[in-house]
């Protein structure tokens, strides 16, 4: 992902922040919502081996969300692993989990009706030089406030010194 070109004011826009996105209580906004911050973005499922990673994305959230962070969960059932509706996903992801972040309305995150943002998102390579399809459930994208898009596959847990280090150099007043 580029850059875009500076603005009057000098800040840089992110091409994603303009893509609409449904808040999971229906709320329809941009992904430029939470323009300049650094954003993980990620797949998550309410019934998948990979579930408990929501403690650590809640980890994340405690740890840096005052210092310009977010994550931000985007519910998928193309795996077959999560509820029906948003409201029993909003429940679930409150009282078993605690978590705090903003959740998005469930997106297809491949194929025909894949959600504008992963389609994005998905065109960006991994570590090993791999772009495409989402592979499973808690797939990250770390979105830094440039725009520039670094993409971690679902076993990489999202406490991760990769994606750690990532984020503490991108966040505000870090020593690069």
């Amino acid at each position: 992902m580029g850059v875009a070109p500076p603005t009057a004011q000098g800040e840089h826009v992110c091409a994603l922040d303009k893509i609409p996105v449904t808040l999971i209580d229906g709320r329809e906004t941009t992904f430029g919502e939470w323009s300049g911050q650094v954003r993980l973005v990620v797949n998550v499922a309410s019934r998948c081996g990979l579930t408990p990673q929501y403690g650590q994305l809640e980890e994340l959230q405690h740890r840096y969300g005052d210092r310009g962070f977010t994550v931000l969960g985007f519910p998928s059932n193309q795996f077959l692993q999560e509820f029906g509706s948003n409201d029993k996903i909003a429940e679930y992801c409150s009282t078993t989990w605690g978590v705090t972040f903003p959740m998005m309305s469930k997106v297809k995150v491949n194929g025909k009706q894949q959600h504008p943002l992963y389609t994005e998102l998905t065109a960006v390579p991994d570590a090993e030089g791999k772009a495409g399809k989402v592979k499973w459930n808690f797939e990250k994208f770390l979105v830094l406030p440039d725009g520039t898009v670094r993409r971690f596959r679902p076993t990489t847990v999202p406490t991760a010194p990769e994606i750690v280090d990532t984020i503490e150099t991108a966040l505000p007043g870090a020593r690069n």
